[in-house]
């Protein structure tokens, strides 16, 4: 499948980019070398590759969940500009 001008510039309206005639021509020219570049992967016997979603495996590394002690709220309005009791007062965004 070849990228051609046309494609390009259909892509960028979905997108609705705007692009300079050099432009479009760059990006076709870019898209058809890397398109290029996957037929030439295509060309390598991979019927003995078991297929993978990662090279390395993958660990989890998160930590469990477990109850602390959470951060006092006279702590966490410490250094508010300013607050209204137990909260942050912030200005009004809507009119």
């Amino acid at each position: 499948m070849k990228i051609t001008i046309k494609d390009v510039e259909h892509v960028a309206f979905l997108a609705r980019l705007a692009f300079e005639e050099k432009e479009k021509e760059l990006f076709t020219k870019q898209l058809n070398s890397i398109l290029l570049y996957f037929d030439k992967l295509s060309e390598l016997d991979t019927k003995d590759v078991e297929p993978t979603s990662h090279v390395i495996p993958i660990i989890n590394i998160m930590r469990g969940d477990r109850v602390t002690d959470s951060i006092s709220v006279d702590k966490a309005l410490m250094n508010a500009p300013q607050r209204d009791g137990d909260y942050f007062k912030v200005p009004p965004i809507l009119e």
